[in-house]
């Protein structure tokens, strides 16, 4: 039933009735983005990585604080951190914020005064680095990007953010409240209407230093370019919905009265493990929203794994270096993985697989702005160099025992020397050149969907 619902929501947001200039369709395109994000949350893999992130979380929270008092200690505002983490549990309630917050920067402080400077800080950076990593792995996860980052490129950027995080946050926070106890500014507040919009901006400003935060996040964690754009939209989507579940979750601790019976004194820390979860899963909620954002092919197909057949792999080689070399011998606008998914019609992780091996053979190059050339001249590449490609890509999984069986050897012998002969002496240009009212006329058959069977 639930696999027969889906497919009927897929079908209704992806399928004619998201095509044409429309208002009705229109509509249906901008609700296929939140569509997308709640289908994938309901299908447990963004719902696992959440869960993950709170053990992550609770085992690095103490370290990343105390390695945040050591730096701040040099300028004197290690203090100024109490209101950052009493602004992260908040949400579980004023008198519980103020518990956990007190008790949390206390272990910090006796941390950060006994260990740094000894052996202790470099299980501690340790601790931090690994924490880190599970957060990248996550939003790579999301983003699709299968190889993160080197060792000594995660060494160098992730000690550049635990330096400079810290300093930039406390000092963000300090020149906000200079600018708004200056004179200058009390004065001008003065007049009412003034005065009224600037306690909105106050109101306001934890939510617009949470968008500010999860907008670099965003930007800078996954191992790939994200645009300015996608990872804006997905930051205020996400930091509207912080907002909004942490107004929900400190009414249901407060007028709640099950979770102090059950748990007694545990009650705040039980708390703080669930207000951690559900931070966690906006955030990831939002990365996939930007995700989607930048790269709307992968809207359908979602976290499913996605199967071709040779036959899809052969086309869909041929028809991406077809459309890369016409873009190139034209002189037209060069073609990038989102264009060619939109222009094939298949999820753009198909052409992102394909166009890797394309650029391993040296066929393709894909330059700064993820743009396809052709590696050299249209002449010298031959299309059984492409079909080669596209025959040789392999699963990963297990390699086959080498049984001989002699007719079916005899029988891929003369495949493989039918379509080799066909095809041999041809270059890419070759193809180029060849007339249209020759070229074949069959569509490219849709890729196969793995669904996620029942009790998977």
């Amino acid at each position: 039933m639930w696999v027969r619902s889906w497919a009927f929501l897929d079908n209704w947001f992806f399928g004619p009735n998201s095509s044409g200039p429309g208002l009705y369709a229109l509509l249906v395109r901008m609700l296929s983005y939140p569509y997308a994000v709640i289908r994938d949350l309901c299908h447990g893999e963004i719902n696992l990585r959440a869960m993950g992130l709170v053990y992550t979380t609770l085992l690095s929270l103490i370290p990343l604080i105390a390695f945040a008092f050591a730096i701040l200690k040099m300028f004197g505002a290690h203090r100024d951190l109490e209101p950052i983490v009493y602004e992260f549990f908040r949400p579980v309630g004023t008198t519980g914020a103020a518990e956990l917050t007190s008790r949390v920067m206390q272990f910090a402080d006796r941390v950060s005064s006994g260990l740094v400077g000894s052996v202790g800080l470099a299980l501690l950076l340790w601790t931090l680095l690994g924490t880190i990593k599970k957060v990248e792995d996550s939003f790579n996860f999301l983003w699709r990007v299968e190889q993160s980052r080197s060792f000594a490129r995660r060494i160098g950027e992730y000690l550049g953010l635990l330096i400079v995080g810290p300093i930039l946050l406390v000092g963000f926070i300090g020149l906000s409240h200079a600018t708004l106890g200056s004179g200058t500014l009390e004065w001008v507040v003065g007049k009412s209407l003034l005065q009224r919009l600037s306690g909105i901006a106050i109101q306001f400003s934890p939510y617009v230093m949470v968008t500010v935060l999860f907008t670099g996040l965003y930007m800078f964690i996954p191992n790939t370019k994200v645009q300015w754009r996608p990872a804006l939209i997905g930051a205020v989507t996400a930091g509207i919905c912080w907002a909004a579940v942490g107004k929900m979750f400190t009414a249901l601790v407060v007028y709640t009265s099950r979770l102090t019976i059950v748990y007694a004194g545990f009650a705040f820390v039980v708390a703080a493990l669930l207000w951690t979860y559900f931070g966690w899963l906006i955030l990831l909620a939002g990365t996939q929203l930007s995700f989607y954002i930048q790269n709307p092919s992968y809207l359908r197909l979602g976290l499913k794994a996605l199967r071709l057949s040779s036959v899809e792999h052969e086309q869909l080689a041929l028809k991406m270096m077809y459309l890369v070399g016409r873009a190139h011998v034209t002189g037209n606008r060069r073609w990038t993985t989102n264009g060619l998914a939109k222009e094939l019609g298949i999820p753009g992780i198909a052409v992102a697989q394909i166009s890797s091996a394309l650029e391993t053979a040296r066929l393709v190059i894909v330059t700064e702005d993820d743009e396809f050339v052709p590696a050299r001249d249209l002449g010298r590449i031959q299309l059984c160099e492409i079909l080669d490609v596209a025959r040789n890509q392999r699963t990963g999984g297990f390699t086959p025992h080498p049984l001989s069986i002699p007719a079916v050897d005899r029988l891929m012998v003369s495949i493989e020397e039918a379509w080799r002969s066909r095809c041999a002496g041809r270059s890419l240009r070759d193809l180029l050149e060849e007339p249209v009212a020759e070229l074949a006329t069959t569509n490219f058959p849709g890729p196969r969907l793995v669904r996620d069977e029942p009790g998977r």
